[in-house]
């Protein structure tokens, strides 16, 4: 249990945030592959026993790891609260950002369950998706933290900077909202026999464009104005952002092309739980830690 913030540390604040991508990843596989009821209830996986048996099928096996996954993100989550517990009362941030992936764990097997025995209502299936992109922005605030240090912070742009920066992430947050609305709508499921939201996909799709346009045009501006500015920490993940925008509009130009194949629509779940968190810790950076002032000496008195 280290005493302060180590390369172990920083380790550990990488792997949570790369199972808790990882789990958006083989949460997608399940429900693309048309595994959600793979094991049909909770939280047992039959209602004789907690595993799955090879009589079920593959979407069993399917499922079944996926739920087992957890079991992994716990442990991670655990040994990075286990690693900053020594000094936890020096830094409080780390703390309780490595407090909530190891609690969260519990309210998804919670809202997974609810998912499977709601039979997969696309409304909650997009609630548990959305939970998903809050815990891997968090760890991508975990991971920036152990990068940094503690005390407090002050706003370090200006306001046009700052709104810009707002008006990206709220975007951001509109079009991963819509573009759940617009998963719900289509063909991916999860099951064969799992409900639809019965909105107009074709007309959420365009309106899932359009602000996924006007997310990338403020985020543009951000980037422009941090540049100037010489806000070089906001550039990083400006420009982060973009990148990961660019790809995710040419992937989702793709499966609208090719019928939304579950390869390419997995691929963008994962890019918009990556672009939340570009968008989101470029706001955080819009505020800086104050640096102590470093007390100058005192003039030496003149000779007598």
């Amino acid at each position: 249990m280290p005493d302060r913030v180590t390369s172990r540390v920083k380790a550990l604040a990488w792997w949570v945030f790369a199972t808790q991508v990882l789990i958006v990843a083989t949460g997608g596989a399940v429900r693309l592959t048309g595994s959600g009821l793979g094991c049909d209830t909770w939280p047992k996986c039959t209602d004789e026993s907690f595993v799955n048996n090879p009589a079920m099928g593959i979407h069993s096996y399917i499922e079944f790891g996926n739920r087992t996954l957890f079991f992994l993100l716990e442990i991670v989550a655990i040994l990075a609260l286990l690693a900053v517990w020594r000094f936890r009362k020096q830094r409080p941030d780390l703390f309780w950002l490595t407090v909530v992936p190891a609690l969260s764990v519990f309210i998804q097997a919670i809202i997974g369950g609810i998912t499977v025995l709601s039979g997969l209502n696309p409304y909650v299936v997009g609630i548990h998706f959305l939970s998903s992109v809050v815990l891997v922005v968090l760890a991508a605030l975990l991971v920036l933290r152990v990068y940094t240090g503690p005390g407090p912070r002050k706003l370090a742009v200006s306001a046009p900077l700052l709104q810009t920066v707002w008006l990206a992430a709220i975007f951001g947050f509109v079009t991963i909202t819509l573009g759940i609305l617009t998963t719900g709508s289509g063909p991916h499921a999860g099951d064969g026999g799992a409900a639809r939201n019965g909105l107009e996909s074709e007309a959420l799709q365009t309106v899932h464009a359009v602000a996924s346009y006007g997310t990338l045009l403020f985020t543009a501006v951000a980037l422009f104005l941090a540049r100037s500015e010489r806000a070089y920490r906001i550039v990083r993940w400006t420009g982060w952002s973009i990148a990961v925008m660019l790809v995710q509009i040419g992937v989702g130009i793709a499966q609208a092309r090719l019928a939304l194949p579950p390869l390419l629509v997995g691929i963008h779940m994962v890019l918009a739980c990556l672009l939340a968190a570009g968008l989101f810790l470029a706001l955080v950076e819009t505020r800086q830690r104050l640096t102590p002032a470093v007390p100058s000496s005192p003039a030496p008195e003149p000779a007598a």
